[in-house]
């Protein structure tokens, strides 16, 4: 277990490269391609696999083709999880601890969908906290999210994050929004304050027409990691930064 790759108590944020694809053999290759140009993990999102991709035999050689680097996995409620429940989607994360996953996220609103996605119900809250437990227990770590989409102040954004730092989760991650120089900036001063009264990692990111320069350089402001594109495709992200990019930005800054 000491050896077992993990996105905690490093020396420096992350890059990691998020490899989309509908189907194992286009996902492989965007690994590889990541590889090439120096990803340090990979965000596998589960959500985006065709369902008859969805077994045991091909999860196990996608993380085999990612190994060893520790791998970030999502199962978010869209794509080919159209119609599941959040128990299903819960279930889901167990399975991909089983796989080899190492980093598992949960939404900040499972059991109880919200525009934010961040429940504040009680029995959910619980449920939460025993899924994180349990992910616990199978050794793998806990990344608890919530995309608003929206742009927030730094008051709201802390208290996101102390929700997801409550409920046991090993890294917060927000996704507001930055529609203007100003909000973006805002954003960046934000990250500063995260910074000092989290007590657990973040990631902190903004959509929106203006996170050029928050999701280059957030991580030079606090965040853990940056979340990277091997290349722009159909299943890329087009907010996330080119990984060959950021990897330039990482190895000339002392960050």
């Amino acid at each position: 277990m000491t050896n077992k790759p993990t996105f905690l108590h490093q020396n420096k944020p992350m890059i990691t490269a998020m490899v989309q694809a509908t189907n194992p053999d286009d996902l492989i290759q965007l690994v590889r391609t990541a590889a090439f140009d120096g990803a340090d993990a990979y965000g596998f999102q589960c959500e985006k696999l065709e369902r008859k991709y969805q077994n045991e035999e091909t999860v196990r050689n996608i993380f085999d083709a990612m190994a060893p680097r520790p791998i970030y996995a999502t199962n978010y409620r869209f794509f080919s999880n159209e119609g599941k429940s959040d128990d299903e989607i819960a279930k889901g994360l167990l399975w991909l601890c089983d796989m080899g996953a190492t980093l598992i996220d949960v939404l900040g609103d499972l059991y109880c969908p919200t525009q934010y996605e961040i429940t504040k119900d009680h029995a959910a809250i619980e449920k939460q906290k025993a899924l994180i437990a349990e992910i616990h227990a199978k050794g793998c770590e806990v990344l608890m999210s919530s995309h608003t989409l929206t742009f927030m102040s730094t008051e709201e954004v802390l208290a996101i994050a102390k929700e997801h730092q409550s409920r046991g989760a090993d890294i917060s991650k927000i996704v507001t929004a930055a529609n203007s120089e100003e909000e973006e900036l805002e954003n960046l001063k934000t990250a500063t304050v995260l910074r000092r009264e989290l007590d657990i990692p973040f990631l902190f990111l903004s959509g929106g027409t203006h996170n050029h320069l928050h999701r280059a350089f957030g991580p030079m402001f606090g965040s853990c990691m940056w979340l990277t594109v091997p290349l722009y495709d159909q299943c890329a992200t087009p907010s996330q930064p080119l990984l060959r990019s950021i990897r330039a930005i990482r190895d000339n800054f002392d960050c």
